[in-house]
């Protein structure tokens, strides 16, 4: 789901409902002008069963929209303010498009890198396996001892074998969801990032009238078998216990820096203001870090990814210059 074009989507329904426009017509108007894809079709289901009678929470429960979405949406019908709850929810996806833009960019550009490394290399491997192959005795005989070396054909291979390693395990993480999710808590830039989703679905949810308790409820959903959601299982029973304070609620995080907590806890008896600080903060520390791992990390990566192949290619290169040495003493 493209998040930016979510998020315009509920803009537009809430100022549609604003105006006094009936759920099911303000869908039926926006999936004709949106464009096709999965987004309007599961709008466009949504419309189809309110259009038969069906409430709106059980419409939403067939529908494969965002858990997150459909608890807000609820939220938005108990409390008689689906506008105002809509708004808040087309601004919290705004954000969420803007900083998965970004980390999509931070990785589209070493994956280019490293995929292309990885054809080079096998392309340089193959090429001293052929070559050294093919080669002629009296050529051989004239070439440095230290290319057909007993261990030279393994080391050519090595640089290939540990980017397609490389290759296979970030395939993985795209792949397996619950690898990704856990490792979105422990890398730089995607970690601020999800601390700042984290802030802003809570001041959404308290701002809308949620409970503390059953907002950590959802976001424990949200965050099964992560290290945050491992965190957030403490907050309940330190909750529960009747620590009021948010920064004693959260003390021993592993996974939530104390500073998150301290920012919480900045509001006051206004948790919502504290999340919404906190999540301005760790918006700019992900857009910060995010941004110096594109100026710092790339380049780094880049040189480390040319000395491996400079390295591969060097005994080519020798082999290269002896045949022509050869070739030159021979009159050829």
């Amino acid at each position: 789901m493209k998040y930016d074009e979510f998020a315009f989507v509920n803009l537009q329904l809430a100022g549609m409902l604003r105006i006094g426009i009936p759920l099911e017509g303000a869908l039926r108007q926006l999936c004709a002008t949106m464009e096709r894809g999965g987004l309007q079709t599961e709008l466009q289901k949504l419309e189809a069963a309110l259009a038969t009678g069906t409430p709106l929470p059980e419409a939403l429960a067939a529908r494969q929209l965002p858990d997150f979405y459909r608890k807000m949406i609820q939220v938005g019908i108990q409390s008689n303010d689906l506008p105002g709850v809509l708004t808040m929810l087309a601004d919290y996806y705004q954000k969420v498009s803007s900083v998965a833009t970004r980390l999509k960019g931070l990785m589209v550009y070493p994956a280019i890198v490293l995929l292309a490394s990885l054809g080079l290399s096998f392309f340089l491997a193959s090429s001293f396996r052929t070559f050294t192959r093919d080669l002629p005795e009296l050529l051989r005989d004239s070439m440095p001892r230290m290319v057909f070396a007993e261990g030279v054909p393994v080391m050519i291979w090595m640089p290939f074998f540990s980017l397609a390693a490389v290759s296979i395990f970030v395939l993985l993480v795209l792949i397996v969801r619950p690898l990704r999710r856990s490792l979105r808590w422990r890398l730089p830039g995607f970690k601020e990032a999800g601390l700042s989703q984290l802030a802003s679905a809570m001041d959404l949810m308290l701002k809308s009238g949620t409970n503390l308790h059953d907002a950590l409820a959802l976001l424990r959903c949200m965050e099964m078998k992560t290290p945050v959601g491992k965190d957030i299982a403490r907050w309940q029973t330190r909750l529960a216990a009747g620590h009021a304070p948010f920064q004693e609620i959260t003390a021993g995080s592993k996974a939530v820096p104390p500073l998150f907590s301290w920012l919480v806890n900045s509001g006051g008896e206004n948790l919502a203001e504290g999340f919404r600080r906190a999540a301005e903060i760790y918006y700019a520390r992900a857009v910060h870090r995010i941004e110096m791992l594109l100026y710092a990390a790339l380049p780094v990566s880049i040189l480390f990814l040319g000395v491996m192949l400079v390295s591969q290619a060097y005994p080519l290169v020798q082999m290269f210059f002896g045949a022509a040495n050869l070739m030159d003493q021979l009159g050829l």
